[in-house]
């Protein structure tokens, strides 16, 4: 067998060790501190930005990017969003009776991370480098097929890494992957093919559960994935007390679909599963930073 129970559990413990040490860091604080400086835009602002701009990842104003210690290039076009205008209005007699409303709307400017350039922004995720040794993708490819989903591999615009469709039962993973982040990205995919077919759960739980299932499966084929999952993982839950709770939380989820795969990944290559149990066996995947963290970006 590729991991024992007991593994699957030491992987899940140090995935929680691994984001509590993280997100207690200077590295972390920095990271929120901007973060803090993007907004959380409107559903219609972000139809308006992937309208303009489809391969947008991170996107600020002008001034915003200078006190990043970032510059718009010249010759950029703007992405045009939509900002509301407020005026306050009297609610009572008192001087001080008055209430904001918005009032109306009025188009602003933002330029997208890639229109700049600068200072390289604080982030807490590297993606993986390194081979497959075991040539575990092609086998997750297989796993795929048996539950009816297909595997393309896709020159994504942007940063994004992968993403899995429930109605045309598809998984596409990145083309400029490294080996070893493609075998996790197929992983990741494959959870949410697994679990997340309901669309009713919340973002944040999904990713949650589907890097922390691709954790599991990456420490049994030999690939340490921890400088991606810890930062990723805290990120979506909001920081690291909360995503150790939700890790305690959804446990069992991502244990029996961590083991479905793995079983799924001996049954198309028993010799893989022999060559993964062995000890000193498999080469741990090691990482190269990277300026954006594709996978968990949002507008």
């Amino acid at each position: 067998m590729i991991a024992s129970s007991t593994r699957r559990d030491d992987a899940l413990d140090r995935l929680s060790q691994g984001i509590a040490r993280l997100t207690s860091s200077d590295a972390w604080r920095s990271w929120l501190r901007v973060q803090a400086r993007f907004h959380s835009y409107s559903f219609s602002n972000a139809i308006l930005i992937l309208g303009q701009h489809p391969a947008a990842s991170r996107v600020a104003g002008f001034h915003t990017w200078r006190r990043l210690g970032r510059h718009v290039l010249r010759g950029q076009h703007a992405i045009w969003i939509l900002a509301p205008v407020r005026r306050r209005v009297k609610t009572g007699d008192g001087p001080d009776d008055a209430a904001p409303v918005v009032a109306g709307f009025r188009p602003v400017p933002v330029f997208d991370i890639a229109q700049t350039e600068g200072e390289a922004l604080p982030e807490v995720c590297t993606r993986l480098v390194g081979d497959d040794p075991l040539g575990a993708y092609d086998r997750l490819v297989q796993v795929a097929g048996s539950i009816g989903f297909t595997v393309q591999e896709h020159a994504f615009r942007g940063e994004k890494n992968g993403d899995c469709a429930h109605r045309t039962r598809s998984i596409r993973v990145a083309t400029r992957l490294a080996p070893a982040h493609r075998v996790k990205t197929l992983a990741h995919e494959l959870a949410h093919a697994l679990l997340h077919a309901d669309a009713g759960a919340e973002r944040g739980l999904k990713e949650l559960e589907a890097e922390s299932v691709a954790f599991i499966v990456c420490d049994a084929l030999g690939i340490q994935a921890d400088d991606w999952t810890f930062g990723y993982v805290a990120g979506w839950a909001g920081g690291g007390d909360a995503a150790v709770a939700a890790i305690k939380a959804a446990g069992t989820r991502i244990q029996r679909t961590a083991a479905r795969i793995l079983a799924g990944v001996e049954h198309q290559s028993p010799e893989l599963a022999e060559r993964a149990g062995q000890d000193d066996a498999c080469v741990s995947a090691s990482a190269t930073h990277l300026s954006e963290c594709g996978e968990q970006v949002e507008l």
